[in-house]
């Protein structure tokens, strides 16, 4: 067991060692979600904060559960960034979960997934972001695949740290692909709280949760709340 853990980080850091810097997050995104045999995986920066950022997604399923927990502000992949500890989220259409906001919203839209898995990205004592893995299946991954899940999560990392300047090179949106995907989730985000704080004259934490709690109750997306916002005439 301890060799297919080497054999799933070294595929993975393969995989990485052959991207370009704008692909490099989706080349290690589709590489997590093959090695490891599940069926979808993302990736994300600053996962329990306002300033949580997408790295890639590898599939509507995976993307939309991404998109769940930024708008609910819980779930599988927060907790494991917070806590700093993995997280099983498994059982999702017959239990009720710790996150009860997440876990209805997907058993509303997603009923395909059976079980969430998140691990934090970590660098020593710091954690970085998160990795999310979902399964049809309902069961946990068994010990064995867990353990290489965290060698992988680690493989990740140490792909990532040295490409940090390329990928977001100073700019005001990360040079990775696909761009479209990666600034509605949530580059443009960040610049719409910052509207609509202005406008309202709220906290940007208050705006956050203005523009949380219209998507949550509105059954729209974050991403679409934030067009909405971006589109408006600056007098409205």
């Amino acid at each position: 067991m301890a060799a297919r853990r080497l054999s799933a980080a070294q595929t993975v850091a393969d995989a990485a060692a052959r991207a370009a810097p704008g692909e490099l997050p989706r080349m290690l995104c589709l590489s997590v979600r093959d090695v490891l045999a599940v069926d979808g995986a993302a990736l994300s920066l600053f996962t329990d904060t306002p300033s949580r950022q997408l790295l890639c997604a590898s599939d509507a399923t995976a993307l939309r559960l991404e998109e769940i927990q930024f708008t609910v502000a819980e779930g599988p992949c927060i907790s494991a960034a917070s806590e700093g500890v993995a997280v099983v989220g498994g059982g999702l259409r017959q239990h009720v979960t710790r996150w009860p906001f997440f876990g209805a919203t997907v058993v509303a839209e997603l009923p395909e997934v059976g079980a969430v898995h998140a691990f934090p990205l970590r660098v020593a004592d710091q954690t970085l972001g998160c990795m999310e893995l979902y399964t049809r299946g309902e069961d946990a991954l068994d010990g064995p695949t867990l353990r290489a899940c965290a060698q992988v999560a680690d493989a990740v990392v140490r792909a990532l740290l040295p490409a940090r300047t390329a990928l977001f090179d100073d700019c005001a949106f990360p040079q990775w692909q696909p761009v479209d995907v990666v600034r509605a989730h949530w580059s443009s985000t960040h610049l719409a709280v910052g509207v609509v704080a202005a406008r309202s004259g709220m906290s940007i934490a208050g705006a956050l949760a203005t523009m949380r709690a219209e998507a949550f109750s509105s059954g729209r997306t974050l991403a679409e709340i934030t067009a909405a916002v971006l589109k408006r005439p600056p007098s409205a």
